[in-house]
């Protein structure tokens, strides 16, 4: 369940919204206390599986470790000498 505070709402609700349609429910605080749950308009059925994030595991076919990952990401740049 996420939580999300009312100016949350007022600048991100496009992001919320998709949140719901995603299946997730939020929690909207007023102050620090809760005063509002957005959920999806449609429920889902117990033998249908909640939807996941798309952004979740997006690596997950890649066969290198995050070591490895990193390293190439912070080698610097090698330029042919001409």
């Amino acid at each position: 369940m996420m939580e999300a505070t009312t100016k949350d709402l007022r600048l991100h609700t496009r992001e919320l919204l998709a949140a719901t349609h995603r299946g997730e429910e939020i929690v909207i605080t007023l102050r620090g206390k809760p005063t509002a749950r957005l959920v999806p308009l449609t429920t889902q059925t117990e033998s249908e599986p909640k939807k996941r994030n798309p952004g979740f595991g997006m690596w997950s076919d890649d066969l290198k470790t995050v070591d490895d990952q990193v390293r190439a990401l912070r080698k610097g740049r090698q330029f042919d000498e001409c």
